[in-house]
């Protein structure tokens, strides 16, 4: 929770952003994914100054524990104080304890944004499912929350202007608007028209902005010229016998032989960022096995 301090912008944890995307999918399949085509309504988790404290603080994570499906959890909500926004103790359950930094006895309009981060921790620890070390876990954690509907609420705390600043969650405000892009662009869905602060807003079209680009990135038919001439080049490149192989980082797809058949090209899904295998063989249309996205390729 970035309070007062600076907030860091930009995508420095965008691959692994991207492989949460990837394991989520991989861990709850494409029908379950589909089943959290409805994000959390902001009527569900409001909570005004009028409101009981301990009695809002337990309808808003019960809201969260039926929106994220977890009908026998119970999630018991105290506050402390603390240097981070809120913990959650991960044990077998089906009670967990959640403790809210103090300042949310009065900051209680964000409560909604940190129980969606930590009713998800107990989510994926139901699963099963984690990443190594607290900081790729956290952004998995940001992913979650965003993807399956309730991160909105984590962007829409961040504020930020010459005097202070707040930010609940590991992700910066761009990745978060770029995983709820994401998440809009699957499921037709416009969380824009709930955000109450302005720079959650500006985030959120940048993290969209960066989100249809990577539906823009060759051998999709929707490449831009500069990408389709660069593919083009790496192309032939692979198709003489005589060169160097392409190092991987040369762009996001990389060729590679299949015997004595033609050459593949394979490249990240845009939607869930498994990576598809294709012939390379001028117009194909592919289909991606993990999110079933139908991809036009010119490859």
């Amino acid at each position: 929770m970035a309070n007062g301090g600076p907030v860091e912008h930009g995508y420095p944890h965008l691959e692994t952003v991207r492989a949460a995307v990837t394991a989520l999918y991989k861990r709850l399949s494409y029908d379950t994914v589909r089943t959290f085509s409805a994000s959390v309504a902001p009527a569900d988790v409001a909570f005004c100054d009028t409101d009981d404290l301990h009695l809002g603080v337990q309808r808003v994570a019960h809201e969260l524990v039926r929106h994220y499906r977890l009908p026998d959890a119970r999630m018991i909500v105290s506050f402390r104080e603390m240097t981070h926004a809120a913990t959650v103790e991960l044990a077998a359950g089906p009670e967990y304890f959640i403790e809210l930094n103090d300042r949310f006895r009065t900051h209680r309009r964000d409560i909604g944004a940190a129980l969606a981060h930590e009713v998800m921790h107990v989510y994926l620890h139901r699963l099963d499912l984690s990443f190594p070390g607290t900081r790729d876990n956290e952004i998995l954690t940001d992913t979650a929350a965003a993807y399956l509907g309730a991160g909105w609420l984590l962007l829409d705390a961040y504020r930020e202007d010459s005097a202070s600043s707040q930010k609940l969650g590991y992700l910066t405000p761009e990745e978060f608007g770029y995983v709820l892009a994401k998440r809009a662009l699957v499921f037709g869905e416009d969380p824009s028209v709930w955000f109450t602060s302005p720079q959650a807003y500006t985030a959120y079209v940048k993290g969209m902005d960066r989100a249809r680009r990577d539906g823009q990135q060759p051998p999709l038919t929707a490449a831009g010229w500069a990408g389709r001439r660069r593919y083009a080049r790496d192309r032939r490149h692979a198709q003489d016998p005589r060169a160097a192989p392409v190092p991987p980082a040369d762009g996001p797809y990389t060729f590679t032989p299949e015997g004595r058949g033609p050459l593949r090209v394979s490249f990240p899904c845009p939607t869930c960022h498994q990576r598809i295998r294709v012939p390379v063989r001028g117009r194909v249309r592919a289909r991606c096995g993990l999110c079933r996205t139908v991809l036009e390729c010119d490859t």
